[in-house]
């Protein structure tokens, strides 16, 4: 599992993953709740549809809108066990860990929190 800080450094080299930002619609739904109440969305969304070895329609398993946890995980190339594999060194084929869970939010967080500066 790789470093945030250097994860980070490399997506800000990506066009693909900087071109992500949160919409009005996502902006709506994170001033309705509070960034806990997100985050623990985005816990049950990694456990569903991450964490399986073998997660369901992986590589598009993630919508592209609709909640700011899923534009996050596209900035973040945590939106499939390949992105996971090829950015934050997390092995694909195997079941994540609870701390590899755990990084996937920290990098949610990171990211929406970024987002607000």
């Amino acid at each position: 599992m790789r470093d945030l800080d250097l994860v980070f450094s490399r997506l800000g080299d990506s066009a693909f993953r900087s071109r992500f930002r949160l919409g009005e619609k996502e902006w709506a739904y994170l001033s309705q709740r509070d960034l806990a109440t997100v985050l623990e969305h985005a816990r049950d969304f990694i456990a569903k549809r991450l964490a399986p070895a073998e997660p369901l329609n992986d590589g598009r398993q993630t919508p592209m809108r609709g909640h700011p946890v899923f534009i996050a995980q596209h900035a973040t190339a945590t939106c499939c066990r390949s992105c996971l594999q090829k950015w934050h060194g997390i092995p694909a084929g195997r079941p994540l860990s609870a701390d590899e869970q755990e990084h996937v939010v920290a990098a949610i967080r990171r990211w929406i929190e970024a987002q607000h500066g």
